[in-house]
């Protein structure tokens, strides 16, 4: 099954919620007084009486609904990024690690690595992902992550394999599996000299304690540096 494509508010709404705020604010007024001062200005006679039209509240129900559209989105992006930030903020051990379903388990990773300052893209809520649960973007390289909320089971190196072949497919720079177990000495062997990283329960809860004294803000700074 192809993987669905966004709607304008889902799309808006893995923006940063102030982004939704602005974008809400500055499409009302293009439509709403922009785009008639545009037509009387440039469109000669015809569009000078389009443009009169426009401006006197033509467009005005649909530069409400975009603007209405954005501040939901807006909304959306706001409490969910604060529901990450509980979500990290609550973790304690391998156990509350274990605890989590799969997609708190792939958010939670997504958060650290955010944290950290990466480009978040969640795949594998979207659809079917081929395996890849994130994909990681910085400093212009590209890394896939899989998620394994695993910690009885080992991650064997058939997996691993599998992971590179779509690491090789997709041309990316780099691959991490992440689990909450371990990994066999054969997934180990398996990537030495490979650009993959594999993290254990252990490097994943170590991760998730360094990313909890990172706010927010501070990773917005040090994008822009």
């Amino acid at each position: 099954m192809g993987r669905r494509e966004d709607t304008g508010i889902e799309m808006v709404s893995k923006f940063p919620w102030q982004a939704g705020i602005a974008l809400g604010a500055a499409g009302y007024v293009a439509m709403r007084y922009g785009l008639g001062w545009c037509m009387e200005t440039f469109g000669g006679p015809i569009g000078q009486s389009l443009g009169t039209t426009v401006t006197n509240g033509a467009y005005a129900p649909i530069a409400w609904l975009l603007l209405i559209a954005c501040w939901l989105a807006a909304l959306i992006s706001y409490l969910d990024s604060r529901r990450r930030r509980r979500l990290l903020a609550s973790q304690s051990g391998l156990g509350s690690l274990s605890a989590m379903d799969w997609r708190q388990f792939e958010t939670l990773v997504g958060e650290a690595f955010r944290r950290q300052g990466y480009k978040v893209k969640e795949v594998g809520f979207s659809g079917a992902d081929g395996g890849i649960d994130l994909i990681l973007q910085k400093d212009g390289a590209t890394t896939l992550v899989q998620c394994k909320r695993w910690r009885t089971k080992w991650v064997d190196v058939r997996l691993v394999r599998e992971m590179y072949g779509l690491l090789v497919h997709h041309r990316a720079d780099a691959l991490k599996i992440v689990a909450i177990g371990h990994y066999t000495d054969d997934a180990q062997r398996f990537v030495s000299g490979k650009p993959i990283e594999l993290i254990s329960g252990h490097a994943l809860l170590a991760m998730v304690r360094e990313s909890q004294s990172i706010t927010p803000r501070a990773v917005e700074t040090r994008k822009r540096a």
